[in-house]
């Protein structure tokens, strides 16, 4: 079994962090980002920012799209599409249905 050299990092803010990827997300920083509520709040941190730099922060929104566009999004994967459409539905929502 291999193992991925991890490296110190120290992001903006100065949390130092470490990863084995070049990924340059701080882990501290995305959990002071994290919503306490909504339906956000339930979502990975990647597929939260995939919605969020898709302009995607209400139910409302998301209803504008199908499970086909949102899942194009880079970060968002079918694993979060239960919590989506149970959001929806909360809400008396679905995705927008494909014709």
């Amino acid at each position: 079994m291999t193992t991925s050299k991890k490296t110190v990092r120290i992001c903006n803010k100065g949390h130092k962090y470490y990863k084995t990827t070049d990924c340059p997300t701080c882990p501290t920083c995305e959990q002071e980002l994290k919503p306490e509520s909504g339906f956000l709040s339930t979502l990975s941190a990647p597929a939260r920012r995939a919605l969020e730099n898709n302009g995607i922060t209400t139910v409302q929104q998301l209803s504008g799209y199908s499970e086909a566009e949102i899942l194009q999004y880079h970060g968002m994967g079918p694993g979060s599409l239960p919590k989506l459409r149970a959001a929806l539905q909360a809400n008396g929502l679905s995705f927008k249905s494909v014709d």
